[in-house]
C-alpha cells in the first residue's frame, strides 16, 4: 500500500511540473539574475536548526536518510521533548533510539529516479554548506529529464524539486548566444523569496549540524585551549628569561 502511495505521489509530482513548463512565461522584469552564493548558516541558532529538522522530515526523509543519526540525539541537541520529537520528527513509527532512515526500498528508488537517493549524514561535510544552499535555490524546469525539472549546480540531477510548492517553479532564461543569464518565474509558490530562502537556510544548518553535531563545543573547547596555549607560552617566556638572566 505504501508503495503504491509514494508512486502515485511520484506520478503527480512530475505532472505537476509537467503542467508548469507550459505556463506562460513572465515579463523581462521577472527576470532573476542566479550566481552562486554562501548560505551564511550559523549551527548556533537554535530556533533555525528546529525549524531545519521539522522542514527535513517533511521533505526530504521520504527518500533521504540519515543512518548515521539517532532520532535521540536530535532531539537532546535540539532541545526538544522526547513527545513532541516522536510526534513531529518519527513518521515511521521509529523509536526515538532508532537511526533516521527511509521507508523507500532501494530498489523502488532506483526504478523511479534511475538511483537509490543518497544518505544525507555527512553530505554538508562533502559537499559543504554552501553547495546545498545553492542547489536547493536553483531547480529549474526541464522537459528533457524524467522529473520535468533540472539543477544549475548538479546537471541531470535525478533528484525533482521537492520544494516546488514552497518556492514555485522556474524556468532558466539564455541570452541570444545562448548563454544562461538567470531564471523566470513560470509558476509562484506558496512562500517569497525571502521567505524560501530561510526556509532553504535552515534546512542547510540542520544538514550543517548532522554532518558535525559537536562543532559547536569544538569550537568552544578550540577557544579556550588557544587561550590557554597562549598563557602557557607567556609563563614559559617567562621563566626562560629568569634561568638565563645572569647568562652572558
Amino acid at each position: 500500500m505504501m508503495r503504491t502511495i509514494r508512486k502515485l505521489s511520484l506520478s503527480a509530482l512530475v505532472l505537476v511540473i509537467a503542467a508548469g513548463s507550459g505556463a506562460v512565461i513572465a515579463d523581462e522584469d521577472a527576470v532573476r539574475e542566479w550566481r552562486p552564493s554562501a548560505a551564511n548558516n550559523d549551527v548556533t541558532n537554535l530556533a533555525s536548526l528546529q525549524r531545519g529538522a521539522r522542514y527535513y522530515m517533511n521533505y526530504c526523509l521520504g527518500c533521504h536518510s540519515l543512518e548515521y543519526k539517532r532520532y535521540q540525539r536530535i532531539a537532546d541537541d535540539l532541545e526538544l521533548p522526547e513527545d513532541l520529537a516522536l510526534e513531529n520528527l518519527a513518521f515511521t513509527g521509529d523509536e526515538l533510539a532508532d537511526m533516521v532512515k527511509i521507508a523507500m526500498p532501494p530498489e523502488d528508488a532506483e526504478d523511479w529516479f534511475g538511483m537509490a537517493a543518497p544518505d544525507l549524514t555527512l553530505v554538508s561535510r562533502s559537499r559543504g554548506p554552501d553547495w546545498i544552499y545553492n542547489f536547493l535555490h536553483s531547480f529549474y524546469i526541464d522537459d528533457r529529464t524524467v522529473a520535468g525539472t533540472n539543477n544549475r549546480m548538479l546537471d541531470n540531477a535525478a533528484m525533482p524539486h521537492v520544494l516546488w510548492s514552497l518556492q514555485g517553479l522556474q524556468k532558466a532564461h539564455y541570452d541570444e548566444e545562448g548563454s544562461f543569464v538567470g531564471f523566470e518565474t513560470v509558476r509562484e509558490g506558496r512562500m517569497s523569496h525571502e521567505e524560501y530562502d530561510r526556509t532553504v537556510r535552515d534546512i542547510v544548518n540542520f544538514l550543517d549540524y548532522v554532518g558535525e553535531p559537536i562543532q559547536t563545543d569544538r569550537k568552544r573547547i578550540g577557544f579556550w585551549v588557544l587561550a590557554f596555549i597562549g598563557v602557557f607560552t607567556f609563563l614559559s617566556y617567562l621563566l626562560y628569561k629568569d634561568y638565563w638572566r645572569d647568562v652572558k
